[in-house]
């Protein structure tokens, strides 16, 4: 019976309240009834997925466990490999054996090992080994120039910048880590480090179940590791399931084999650091053992739920329905336009109280916006007052501007003319284009105007070159009054009030697709120091005329196109000062 069919049943028979305790009580019994059907066979994956889990995680922070020690290895490799005082220059050096400096060398590279190693019990040996024969370790065991001839040597130079694998050197067992030791680009030798294998055997001491066994390969398929549960000798498809386990295609899989003619699950790992394999295989008998009891546990709760359901829906639908009633008679007075109504608290704290909340949520926020439409109605009309009054005021200055102009020509005074004719052209840029980009062309057409008001403050005028590489490049966008800010540090700063030999070069070429803008001036100049202050308290400093300084262009270029681009300072106290804006090559429109 569908739950539909089952309430065209009760439709016209019940209240409310018998409707939610009936198809409450219906619709428990059937889901207990068919939990306890099916629970044995469900179970099964549950154990299952239980035993992959704990399985993946013990495998897993075995091998995060592992690959944080083989991490610190490495950096004490590269600590090594780096150090040129005491281990290239000791590799490299001439003395021959056996002379008082060759004592020396020994003593010096033998302490400098031992003290990297010291207060790490895990770690057995640290060597330098050189391909001109020279070795110096420090840990055991021996080892001499012999080692040059080994497979392993080969693998370390063949492998490069770093690897982790089993070996056997002698009776002892280790891992060894080792890194290329380089000099002027060419290879000099090995820095290794070997690990005691008892570390191996804690880090993967891991057992999922009693029966249980588990595998660990290097990237060679080479066994590195096996519980103390897997057989001494292990049958073809034994062997063939394990070593599989190197021919991974992702990082961690699970699947079920019969191996032998037994289930197993099969849980293999391979490390992304070392590219070792894990493999874990779970006999399916042992591990279902427990599904009797578990099912007959299943039954006793199912039954107590029952109860405890078929009493919990007789209370909730009458205290539902309480609730429900209340909320219809609050719905029918907002219904009727009364947003005031006297509200009837409902503390409940299922989803009931939660809708209650919800409602009387929107009938506030229903308030909230009632009041704002009238107060946004209110500031629109201010607003369009306030715009037709910024639209008059560029104007205004305008007409101002060009009557000054005009009075400066009438009375012979060129200069006044001239400055009056750029601040227009300058103002007319800044006010009138509302647009953040603009071409390059144009932005130097602010900087030649703000030049001509400018070169009045000196005594002898600072000469304002501009070098263009490509014509094209002047219809590049970029971002406005970029320039004039770099060129006004250049005239304000960098010079005296005289300007006497002053000079002031913007050059525009492109490099590797970008375009590059350096602003360069033969003025005083700055000390590292300064530049340094320069870039950390330039947020809150202004420039005199743009009221945007060295930090603003820098931030507001990586804002649009990213941190690749910016601005970059070179200064020579005494010398010149050097800006280089970067920008991402753009063509003409876009």
């Amino acid at each position: 019976m569908t739950l539909a069919t089952l309430q065209k049943w009760i439709s016209p028979k019940l209240s409310i309240q018998g409707k939610m305790f009936v198809a409450l009580g219906f619709l428990t019994l059937l889901s207990i009834v068919s939990v306890t059907s099916i629970v044995y066979v469900n179970m099964r994956d549950t154990i299952k997925r239980t035993a992959i889990t704990s399985v993946s995680d013990s495998i897993r922070q075995a091998d995060e466990s592992l690959n944080v020690m083989l991490q610190e290895i490495d950096r004490l490799n590269t600590v090594a490999v780096t150090n040129k005082n005491t281990v290239i220059d000791t590799v490299l050096s001439p003395s021959e054996e056996i002379s008082y400096e060759w004592f020396q060398e020994q003593k010096r590279i033998t302490e400098y090992l031992s003290g990297l190693i010291d207060y790490k019990p895990y770690i057995s040996r640290i060597a330098v080994i050189g391909l001109n024969g020279k070795v110096f370790f420090s840990g055991g065991p021996w080892i001499d120039r012999t080692f040059l001839e080994t497979s392993t040597m080969d693998f370390m130079l063949r492998n490069g910048e770093r690897h982790a694998y089993f070996k056997h050197l002698g009776t002892t067992e280790a891992i060894s880590v080792g890194r290329v030791l380089r000099y002027d680009r060419e290879t000099i030798g090995v820095v290794m480090v070997d690990l005691h294998y008892d570390f191996i055997r804690k880090t993967y001491g891991v057992k999922p179940t009693a029966d249980s066994m588990l595998y660990v390969l290097d990237g060679q398929k080479q066994l590195v590791y096996k519980s103390d549960s897997a057989p001494a000798s292990v049958t073809p498809g034994m062997e063939k399931a394990i070593y599989d386990a190197a021919e991974l295609s992702s990082i961690e899989e699970t699947a079920e084999q019969v191996i032998d003619g037994k289930p197993y699950i099969v849980v293999s790992r391979k490390s992304e650091y070392t590219g070792w394999t894990t493999r874990a295989l779970i006999p399916l008998d042992s591990l279902l053992s427990e599904s009797i009891r578990i099912r007959n546990l299943m039954v006793e709760v199912s039954v107590v739920v029952f109860i405890a359901v078929l009493f919990g829906s007789l209370q909730m639908s009458s205290r539902t329905t309480l609730h429900i009633r209340r909320l219809k008679t609050m719905m029918m007075r907002v219904k009727d336009g009364n947003l005031d109504f006297p509200r009837t608290e409902i503390e409940s704290k299922d989803e009931i109280g939660d809708l209650y909340h919800v409602f009387i949520g929107m009938v506030d926020e229903l308030k909230r916006l009632m009041e704002g439409i009238r107060t946004s109605e209110q500031a629109k009309r201010e607003a369009e007052l306030t715009a037709l009054q910024a639209q008059i005021r560029p104007h205004f200055l305008y007409n101002s501007l060009n009557t000054i102009k005009y009075l400066a020509k009438l009375n012979g005074v060129p200069n006044i003319e001239e400055v009056s004719g750029a601040l227009i052209e300058l103002m007319r840029g800044v006010l009138g284009n509302s647009g953040e980009l603009l071409t390059l062309r144009e932005e130097l057409d602010y900087v030649n105007s703000y030049v001509a008001i400018v070169k009045y403050k000196f005594i002898e005028p600072i000469p304002v070159q501009i070098q263009v590489e490509n014509e094209d490049l002047l219809e590049c966008r970029v971002p406005k009054l970029t320039l004039q800010p770099i060129v006004e540090n250049a005239l304000m700063h960098g010079f005296g009030p005289s300007g006497h030999g002053g000079f002031v070069l913007i050059r525009v070429f492109g490099e590797d697709g970008d375009l590059k803008i350096e602003v360069i001036d033969n003025g005083k100049g700055m000390s590292n120091e300064s530049m340094v202050r320069l870039e950390e308290s330039s947020e809150g400093t202004y420039s005199r005329f743009s009221g945007m300084g060295v930090r603003n262009v820098h931030e507001r270029i990586h804002r649009l196109f990213g941190k690749p681009y910016g601005i970059k300072l070179y200064s020579e106290e005494g010398l010149y000062t050097k800006v280089e804006l970067s920008f991402p090559g753009m063509g003409s429109g876009k």
